[in-house]
């Protein structure tokens, strides 16, 4: 049989049955649901906000920027000069001493909640729960109010009451820079290691005492080496967080002539804009990034480095005496240094003609709020790009989360894991290398997205899209599926079943979901930063602006409309999922 006529059969024998290969096509295509369908466009749209951002960021680390030909001439330029490499070091070192700072500032306050009688537990939790709202650009810049060099608040009062010139306390330090970090950072490690707190048995414990140890030798001995793992692995999360930090090192550290690794970052992008050398040098802050959050998974998975028993782990508050005054004093200074004095500075600045002068009847104006509301060319714009964008991300990050929790949590496709590993790739990407990432993928044609508002809402949902799908698979776990047969049985699909009974039933998880994405992203600089346009800016980009200008009255008065809008979420949170909704771990 000759070629010809071998490859006319299968059309001959279907032409006999009566349905050519296009017909049956077709008629495949007509019985597919059309879930199948969207699953498909799922797969789409993570590979348009994570797998191309990533493979075009490191594709631009290997690329030359005239010829497009392979090459490693960016990492040499990236780390060819003792200043790259400084910045690095200092970025590894900022983050140590952050990292320690802030596990001595949480864990009495952990000790304190979990296992012992300490009065006002409920104020430390909120301590915790206002040093995670505020910014970390607004810390620092209340900060600087308070201890910047003469004229902040602390030393002026030095000077008054001792007569001496000088400074007591200089912010512009690299202690100054760690320290003011560490108190928005340190909430991380108090949310862990409370955790494991809350798990120990008081048997242990109560072996340690019959055997002579008292309170405190029993705790150092016995009760933290326990939550040693969540411990660890608090910290290696303050420690990423820090090296990934853009607002305070920039706000702190440029003026005093510190370079770390995001503020090096943000000068190759300063004309002439070295794109490829940027995603050079970010590469290795991205490798560190995924190994120590590799290391992280490993400490929290030692989950049975906890006590556990068959009798069900009774667990009794320790009673303290009058050492629990003393925990409950350190609670209080805590609350003083992180929340407290910044944000009282920051109002007082934002009520003054000029900050320096204090608090006296002549200096106070509603100025700065009017300037800002009906004078300046950018606020209202910055404010509105601000929630317009947050409110879009948020929307879409947890429409897509939600798909995707379905997707996984039912087992509908078989490579559902791959999906759920591409939603929370993002939480080990730091801000600023996704908006790199973005900027290689999309800034250049055939999009030209860069500047615009799509860019900005598309960086904000990949950003937090972690977050979301955290919330939607929790959810979904609480859905028994016979929920969702019943719907098939009486002849609705999946995308009936999902409208109709999964929704509904996570509004509450949703909600909370979505809240806490938009608050994070109404506070997001980091990304911002790199992909902002002249018609996109948001707030915390004006601050920033505002910060260079050294406007600090202005500044603290947009912080103070940022913080009361924020905190209006948060009332709003807690009245319908919980008080600690934000500071929740699924």
């Amino acid at each position: 049989m000759s070629s010809s006529t071998a490859a006319a059969a299968p059309k001959a024998a279907a032409a006999r049955g009566g349905e050519t290969p296009a017909n049956a096509l077709l008629r495949r295509i007509r019985y597919v649901e059309p879930a199948t369908l969207l699953w498909v466009a799922l797969i789409g749209v993570l590979a348009f906000l994570v797998v191309w951002p990533v493979a075009e960021l490191f594709l631009s680390s290997v690329r030359s920027e005239r010829t497009g030909a392979f090459t490693l001439s960016n990492y040499a330029a990236a780390y060819g000069r003792q200043r790259y490499v400084d910045a690095l070091l200092n970025s590894l070192a900022l983050g140590t001493v952050s990292a320690l700072i802030s596990a001595a500032l949480a864990l009495p306050m952990a000790w304190a909640c979990s296992r012992t009688d300490m009065p006002g537990r409920g104020f430390a939790w909120l301590t915790v729960l206002a040093a995670f709202i505020i910014p970390p650009y607004l810390g620092a810049i209340g900060w600087i109010l308070l201890a910047g060099p003469n004229s902040g608040w602390i030393n002026q009062a030095w000077t008054t009451l001792t007569g001496s010139e000088g400074s007591i306390v200089n912010v512009y330090t690299f202690w100054g820079l760690a320290f003011v970090i560490a108190l928005n950072a340190y909430p991380f490690i108090f949310i862990f290691a409370k955790s494991g707190l809350d798990l120990v048995s008081s048997e242990m414990e109560d072996a340690a005492n019959i055997l002579g140890a008292g309170t405190w030798l029993t705790t150092l001995r016995v009760t933290l080496p326990l939550v040693w793992p969540a411990i660890l692995a608090g910290v290696i999360l303050v420690f990423l967080e820090t090296i990934a930090l853009f607002g305070t090192p920039a706000i702190i550290g440029i003026p005093a002539r510190i370079n770390v690794v995001t503020t090096q970052l943000w000068q190759f992008f300063e004309a002439p804009v070295r794109a490829e050398v940027a995603a050079a040098y970010a590469m290795p802050l991205l490798l560190i990034t995924a190994f120590l959050i590799l290391v992280q998974k490993l400490m929290l998975g030692r989950k049975g480095y906890v006590s556990q028993t068959g009798k069900g782990g009774e667990r009794r508050l320790i009673p303290l005496g009058p050492w629990r005054w003393v925990l409950l004093g350190w609670c209080g200074f805590v609350c003083l240094i992180s929340v407290a004095a910044p944000m009282i500075a920051l109002v007082q600045a934002s009520f003054a003609k000029a900050w320096g002068r204090g608090f006296s009847l002549g200096n106070l104006t509603l100025g700065n709020y009017a300037y800002l509301l009906f004078g300046h060319d950018a606020a209202w714009g910055a404010i509105v790009n601000t929630f317009v964008f947050s409110a879009a991300s948020a929307t879409l990050a947890m429409i897509v989360a939600l798909a995707i929790a379905y997707i996984v949590k039912r087992g509908v496709v078989p490579f559902g894991s791959v999906l759920a590993f591409l939603c929370m790739a993002p939480f080990v990407i730091p801000g600023i290398v996704m908006a790199i990432g973005f900027y290689a993928a999309y800034a250049g044609p055939p999009l030209l997205l860069y500047g615009t508002m799509t860019m900005m809402i598309l960086a904000f949902t990949t950003r937090f899209l972690p977050i979301a799908y955290a919330n939607g698979a929790a959810g979904m776990q609480m859905i028994h599926p016979e929920m969702e047969e019943a719907v098939r049985i009486l002849g609705g699909g999946r995308l009936t079943a999902i409208r109709a009974v999964v929704a509904p039933l996570l509004k509450r998880a949703l909600l909370g979901g979505w809240l806490l994405v938009f608050i994070l992203a109404t506070r997001e600089l980091s990304a911002a930063i790199f992909l902002v346009g002249p018609e996109t800016r948001t707030i915390s980009v004006l601050l920033y602006d505002l910060s260079e200008e050294g406007n600090f009255e202005v500044l603290s008065a947009l912080g103070g409309i940022l913080l009361v809008i924020t905190l209006a979420f948060v009332g709003i949170g807690m009245r319908l999922i919980g008080r600690d909704f934000m500071l929740r771990r699924e």
